[in-house]
């Protein structure tokens, strides 16, 4: 049970924001710079001096033996607090401490945003008269002054002019960066106004109902004490953080191992750059998959070796790619096995190629790369044999096709792990994953959109097994691929099937669809395949018997396409698909050609689900596969 020690008090406004001054008080490196904008901080000074609740703020104790993140001072301090260690982190809290520092103790305008998110700078005042008129409308009084101190209006003439100290004196402006040391700015307020009685009465209000308002606002503090676990706090972290940045696994490691001086986000940013300039299939890789596979392989090492030592099965540690393991990780263990999981996802992305799945929106999981890669890592070698590439695969598309990736998957992937390298070895049984796959041969009707992991599978067995492209009769690799833009398209067209009265939950599934290039999907346009066909065979020159060849490589029966025999062909397409997938994953399907004919009963359908359908994919031609 994770749990964390935390006290909660309250703490003046004035001395957080002088611990902050100090450097006593700064962000753990994984909170990303955030700024406020113009109207929220307006707010939050007009919160303050009519004493209205403005939040808690969460801050860390450091010193921590099992928690050290590299401490980062807040945006507009001074040189002083970067030579300081901070005593407290802060958690959550970042803006409102970052809005009130700047703006009640800076020397420099406040750096923020207007309503278009449009950087400006801005300074602050409250207009005394105005404020101490009514408290109910104190945001009214909260001026936001532009950089040079003028404000102007549309036909550009100045209607405040604070430039200057008898300026902020004659407007009864009062600049909110000296709210807390205000005592010099009263004494000339006062000279400057020769002492009148009602200028000085007006400041004494003030004083009194805003100045001393900031002096006392006490802040509600919960301080995280040292002994909080990583994990704990990243829990807290997501649950208190609703405005910055989210923080994931990776921002928590960057920041410990920063404390140690070494820069993971460079690390990884020059690697995930060498991944994704190379193989588009990666594109959508992410730091948590990269070191979900290195937890899996570090945890897997140290049960080897804890089994090794004689330590029995059910005692020795598990293999776990979970958050509370990988927050484990030192330096030493990224420096260990980072180089060979790169090398492992390069060795997926080729197999993935090989399976005719080329770019990352083509990627049925992106999950599944992570025990992909882990297994290529810990097979090495023995990993490029044949026999070991079929296990694989069979793996492979019994996840795809059985959908098995799609919810939690960390207690899978630790299962996949030993289970596929020892079957791949002959050293134990099929693995979990191939043994609960299975696929309801109904399911084909209901796969429409690249929604579905299954779908995408398909799309790929097609190309894989040998489909050629109708125009040129090619089959389709990487190169063709790219080249000619190939994508699933109707085979019936879909003007032709609501002509002939065919419901879009029939002709949008993937029994209507195969793989064909973008030029082969133009002449095809919404003509029927009896036209279609001959047409094509004349532009191209091929032969009604080349012809048919082609269309058998779809697992398309010619003679019921070119009569435009809808169900014919649908059924019997069904049944050659589910052949294919019989073949890829090693699994009998109970067919049921009834599920398939003409007024079967279906599941409901929304035809806006199917945007993905006839979408040409993105422009990747630039990519190097190697």
């Amino acid at each position: 049970m994770i749990s964390a020690s935390f006290d909660s008090t309250k703490t003046a406004l004035h001395e957080l924001l002088v611990r902050v001054d100090y450097g006593k008080l700064q962000l753990p490196d994984f909170q990303r710079g955030w700024v406020w904008d113009d109207d929220r901080i307006r707010s939050l000074i007009a919160s303050v001096s009519v004493s209205f609740p403005i939040g808690a703020i969460m801050l860390l104790e450091t010193g921590g033996k099992g928690v050290h993140f590299k401490p980062r001072p807040i945006t507009g301090t001074t040189e002083r607090s970067k030579t300081v260690e901070p005593e407290t982190l802060i958690l959550d809290g970042q803006q409102r401490l970052t809005s009130f520092y700047q703006a009640l103790m800076g020397s420099s305008p406040v750096e923020t945003k207007d309503a278009k998110n449009k950087p400006i700078r801005r300074w602050y005042y409250i207009n005394m008269k105005q404020a101490i008129a009514n408290d109910n409308d104190r945001e009214e009084a909260v001026l936001s002054i532009p950089e040079d101190k003028q404000v102007k209006a549309f036909g550009r003439e100045i209607t405040i002019d604070v430039r200057t100290t008898e300026q902020e004196y004659e407007n009864g402006l009062f600049p909110v960066n000296h709210i807390f040391q205000s005592a010099e700015w009263r004494q000339a307020y006062n000279k400057y106004w020769d002492y009148m009685p009602e200028k000085i009465k007006l400041y004494d209000d003030f004083e009194q109902q805003v100045i001393k308002r900031f002096e006392q606002y006490q802040v509600p503090v919960i301080e995280l004490k040292k002994e909080t676990p990583k994990e704990a706090i990243c829990l807290i972290f997501e649950r208190v953080n609703t405005g910055g940045v989210a923080l994931n696994v990776f921002e928590l490691l960057t920041a410990s191992f920063a404390a140690d001086n070494y820069q993971l986000r460079d690390d990884w940013n020059v690697r995930i750059q060498r991944l994704k300039s190379k193989h588009p299939v990666l594109r959508d890789l992410q730091s948590d998959d990269f070191l979900q596979a290195i937890s899996l392989l570090v945890s897997q090492k140290r049960r080897r070796n804890a089994l090794a030592d004689g330590i029995p099965t059910d005692n020795a540690p598990g293999i776990s790619c979970k958050r509370k393991e990988i927050l484990k990780f030192e330096v030493a263990d990224w420096i260990a096995w980072a180089d060979k999981v790169e090398q492992g996802f390069v060795q997926a992305a080729r197999f993935l190629y090989n399976q005719k799945i080329f770019i990352a929106s083509d990627l049925p999981y992106r999950t599944q790369l992570v025990p992909l890669a882990s297994i290529f890592v810990d097979l090495n070698k023995e990993g490029e044999t044949d026999g070991a590439r079929q296990k694989i695969a069979r793996w492979y598309w019994c996840g795809v096709l059985g959908e098995l990736y799609g919810g939690a998957t960390e207690t899978r992937f630790a299962r996949d792990l030993p289970e596929v390298v020892a079957w791949v070895r002959q050293e134990g049984v099929e693995p979990i994953t191939v043994q609960e796959s299975v696929f309801q041969a109904g399911r084909l009707l209901t796969l429409r959109t690249r929604n579905s992991a299954a779908y995408k599978g398909i799309y790929a067995l097609l190309m894989r097994d040998g489909g050629r492209d109708f125009r040129t009769g090619e089959p389709i690799e990487a190169q063709t691929f790219f080249d000619d833009k190939m994508d699933i398209h109707h085979i019936f067209p879909e003007k032709w099937c609501n002509a002939a009265g065919i419901k879009p939950e029939f002709y949008n599934s993937i029994i209507n669809k195969t793989v064909l290039s973008a030029q082969t999907n133009r002449q095809i346009g919404g003509k029927a395949p009896s036209k279609y066909l001959p047409a094509i065979e004349k532009r191209a020159d091929i032969t009604p018997e080349r012809m048919d060849e082609i269309l058998q490589s779809h697992c398309i029966v010619f003679e019921r396409i070119r009569a435009d025999s809808f169900w014919d062909f649908y059924k019997a397409r069904a049944e050659a698909l589910l052949d294919r997938i019989e073949a890829a994953t090693g699994k009998s399907i109970s067919h049921n050609a009834e599920l398939f004919q003409e007024g079967a009963a279906m599941e409901t359908y929304d035809e806006g689900q199917d945007e993905w359908d006839n979408e040409e994919p993105l422009d990747e031609t630039a990519s190097q596969i190697s």
